[in-house]
């Protein structure tokens, strides 16, 4: 029926045509091991460095990202008020 529950817009993906993730994870690899070796100077900041790493570090973010359980719906639990509700005032009136 659909009263309770929104169907949520299709998510928009654009898979590049021109971008090799390969290459550009070995580029970076290889950007870090000549840093440690001393051949390139230290790196400025970057935010896309950390971005991930507080979910990394916890087991229980880790654990809620990978699972798919989704939270109880707004909709299940007015019914079940309601019910509730409905008993108690039919058990109070005998």
């Amino acid at each position: 029926m659909g009263f309770f529950k929104m169907k949520k817009p299709r998510r928009f993906n654009h898979p590049y045509i021109y971008y090799d993730e390969r290459k550009e994870k070995l580029a970076r690899m290889e950007e870090n091991a000549k840093r440690e070796l001393g051949m390139l100077p230290e790196k400025e900041f970057d935010p896309e460095d950390i971005r991930g790493r507080f979910i990394e570090g916890t087991t229980h973010l880790k654990r809620r990202k990978q699972s798919s359980r989704k939270p109880v719906s707004t909709g299940v639990i007015l019914i079940i008020i309601a019910l509730l509700l409905f008993l108690w005032n039919y058990l109070l009136r005998s």
